[in-house]
C-alpha cells in the first residue's frame, strides 16, 4: 500500500492519518486470534479484571504470523512512505484498555522522528473509546504546546470537558482499519468498555546523522525493553522476531538492536 500525495500532506500537516480497511475480515480474524493468544500467554491477559489497563511489550513478537506483519507490503508501504523505506521497528505495546486515557503525546521531539501504527481489534466510536487526536498538535508552534495548556484540565480552565476540547477529532474505527500518528501528536480515548483490544507498532526514522543518533539514544533509553528493565532473552526484541527474520526484515531491526545493546549491555542478547 502506497500513500497518495494527499494522504502524506494530511499526515504531515495534521499529525495523523486513518487508513480504512487495510485488512480484510478474514485477515483481521487471524490477527485478533494471534493477539489473544499472545496477551493471554505472555501479556497478563488471564489476570485482567477490568479495573486497570493490561499492557505488554512486543505484541507482534510472540507469534510468527504477527512477526510477519513487519514483512507485509501494506505495512511497509505506509511506514516507508512516512518514515523512509529503511525505517526502524522499535517494539510496541499490546493492550486490554479500561476507561479513559487522558490527553498526552508519546514524544516531544519537535520533528517527525517516530510514529505509532495502531491496530484496533474492536469496533470503536466516539462514545466507546475510539482514538481522539488534536490535529496539528505535533507542531512546536501549536497553541497547546506554545501556551503550555494542560488539556486534561480543560474543564477547570475553560469549562469544557477534556473529551470535548475544541478542535479534537474522534477517529471511529472498525477492525481492519489502521491509524498512524506522529508520536508528538496529542491523543486520548474516552469511554468504552473494560477490555478494548489494541496493539501498536512503534517505528522511527533510521538515524543517519549524529543528531539523529542522539535522538535515537534518547528514545531507546526509555522506550525499549532495557528502558523498562524487561529482559526479552534477545536484547531489543523477543527471540521469535529475530529467529524468523530474513534479510529484508533485518533492515528494520538491526539499528535499534545495536543501539539498545550498547545502552543496556546487561539486557543484550549475548548476555541473556
Amino acid at each position: 500500500m502506497q500513500l497518495t500525495e494527499q494522504q502524506l500532506n494530511f499526515f504531515h500537516t495534521f499529525g495523523y492519518l486513518g487508513c480504512p480497511s487495510v485488512f480484510s475480515p478474514s485477515e483481521i480474524a487471524w490477527i485478533t486470534q494471534e493477539f489473544e493468544r499472545s496477551i493471554q500467554d505472555v501479556g497478563g491477559g488471564k489476570n485482567h479484571d477490568g479495573t486497570s489497563r493490561t499492557m505488554f511489550g512486543g505484541p507482534i513478537e510472540h507469534r510468527s504470523r504477527l512477526c510477519a506483519l513487519l514483512d507485509d507490503p501494506r505495512i511497509l508501504g505506509i511506514l516507508g512512505d512516512i518514515l523512509g523505506e529503511d525505517f526502524n521497528y522499535a517494539n510496541g505495546d499490546g493492550n486490554y484498555y479500561t476507561g479513559d486515557t487522558g490527553w498526552h503525546p508519546d514524544g516531544s521531539w519537535g520533528q517527525l522522528f517516530s510514529a505509532k501504527l495502531a491496530f484496533y481489534l474492536d469496533p470503536l466510536t466516539r462514545d466507546t473509546g475510539c482514538l481522539r487526536v488534536i490535529p496539528g498538535s505535533h507542531r512546536p508552534d501549536h497553541f497547546v504546546r506554545k501556551e503550555k495548556i494542560d488539556v486534561n484540565r480543560s474543564q477547570e480552565l475553560f469549562g469544557v470537558a477534556p473529551k470535548d476540547f475544541p478542535t479534537n477529532v474522534a477517529l471511529e474505527t472498525s477492525p481492519g482499519d489502521l491509524v498512524i500518528f506522529n508520536h508528538d501528536t496529542y491523543h486520548a480515548a474516552f469511554g468504552g468498555g473494560t477490555r478494548r483490544r489494541m496493539f501498536t507498532m512503534n517505528c522511527t526514522r533510521r538515524a543517519k546523522t549524529e543528531a539523529d543518533r542522539d535522538i535515537l539514544n534518547q528514545y531507546l533509553s526509555i522506550h525499549s525493553p532495557g528502558g523498562y528493565n524487561n529482559k526479552t532473552g534477545a536484547g531489543m526484541y523477543w527471540p521469535l522476531m529475530l529467529d524468523t527474520a530474513d534479510d529484508n526484515r533485518m533492515i528494520h531491526l538491526t539499528q535499534c538492536a545495536q543501539v539498545h545493546d550498547q545502552l543496556f549491555p546487561d539486557h543484550a542478547r549475548v548476555n541473556a
